[in-house]
């Protein structure tokens, strides 16, 4: 596959630390505090990869994009409550197809992939996270489904 998105070790470590508990806390504070260590990857190349990402929040705007009709979507950037610079994750659309990014690595992006590919592997990672949520006593709810 050429475009991917893994992660592993999902936690919300300071949401205890802040004394609240996943099935009563706040919506802003699960998106921020639901973390996981996150790759994107192209193959053998990774574009991204962070530890302790909030992988609940990123989910959550990739359905908001999702859902957008085709001609009002553009590109995704993704623009974080928890990192200060927009576009940790960025998805933008050029001649060739869609390719997946990193502000922090301005010159590494995936192979170029159809919408079709794009959506399929966005849909199976939000559907992950979705599933993860609920595992860890939040209301999958939190992220909408697609």
């Amino acid at each position: 596959m050429p475009v991917e998105f893994v992660y592993g070790k999902v936690g919300a470590p300071d949401l205890h630390r802040r004394g609240l508990r996943p099935e009563t806390a706040h919506d802003g504070h699960l998106l921020v505090d639901i973390e996981a260590d996150l790759v994107v990857r192209d193959g053998d190349q990774v574009v991204l990869a962070e530890k302790l990402f909030p992988v609940a929040e990123l989910a959550h705007a990739l359905v908001g994009w999702l859902h957008r009709p085709d001609a009002e979507r553009g590109d995704f950037v993704f623009v974080s409550m928890s990192c200060a610079e927009p576009g940790v994750v960025r998805m933008v659309e050029s001649a060739e197809g869609w390719r997946v990014g990193s502000v922090f690595a301005p010159d590494a992006w995936t192979s170029p992939v159809s919408w079709d590919a794009l959506a399929a592997q966005v849909g199976r990672f939000v559907a992950a996270v979705r599933e993860d949520v609920a595992e860890i006593g939040v209301r999958p709810g939190l992220i909408p489904g697609l």
